[in-house]
């Protein structure tokens, strides 16, 4: 591998995998529960990507903390039943990463996800120990906070300039601007690219696919 990039950083709702219908869907029954008004489908995708209390007060900005603590636990206890059978991986993706990380690349993750999230659908997909690191929001800062990927970066060893962060949500290019590092806008997931393109991604993609193709067209 003869590229400058080292470190792929993605992010995993949207991302990696197949998941926003559900989570605008538990949001929706979350809202019904806790007797507030339900956002329309277009206001909770914008809200993904967020770390779920700054998510819930984006829609609900009138909460106090106790009513976010409470409308949470109605939004996990919804997920978490839908999520029996974790949603599935875009197209592409399992082999994908497999090559990444068989051409010599280190991998991580970035997740507006709660670390408890997280580890569920990486169990069930195996990966336990497939990524180099991975960070969840509830034990770092939520996105466009540049905090997680300083904490990947430090741990992996690697300049900025060597890192790609790859995310379907604005919060995950402002992020990485916000860290130094160059992006790539994924058009399948929560936003649109349109609204993505304005962030200057490196590359945008509306196949998780084209980002290996785009790589090895990186190599000298």
């Amino acid at each position: 591998m003869q590229n400058d990039y080292k470190l792929l950083i993605f992010d995993w709702d949207g991302t990696l995998a197949d998941s926003i219908g559900r989570i605008v869907t538990a949001m929706h029954i979350a809202a019904q529960r806790a007797g507030r008004p339900e956002r329309n489908d277009e206001a909770v995708k914008g809200i993904i990507g967020l770390g779920l209390p700054e998510a819930i007060l984006t829609l609900y900005p009138d909460m106090t903390p106790e009513q976010v603590v409470s409308f949470r636990q109605h939004y996990a206890d919804v997920y978490i039943a839908m999520d029996a059978q974790p949603s599935p991986l875009f197209a592409g993706v399992k082999d994908s990463l497999e090559a990444f990380r068989a051409e010599g690349y280190r991998l991580a993750v970035a997740t507006g996800k709660a670390r408890r999230g997280l580890d569920r659908v990486l169990k069930a997909n195996g990966w336990e120990d497939f990524f180099d690191i991975t960070r969840a929001a509830d034990e770092s800062a939520s996105k466009p906070d540049p905090l997680m990927l300083n904490q990947i970066l430090a741990h992996c060893d690697v300049r900025p300039e060597h890192v790609l962060m790859v995310g379907d949500a604005s919060f995950d290019l402002l992020m990485a601007r916000n860290a130094g590092i160059d992006s790539v806008a994924v058009g399948y997931g929560a936003q649109s690219m349109q609204s993505l393109l304005a962030y200057e991604p490196r590359l945008a993609i509306e196949r998780f696919t084209e980002l290996r193709t785009w790589l090895g067209r990186q190599v000298n």
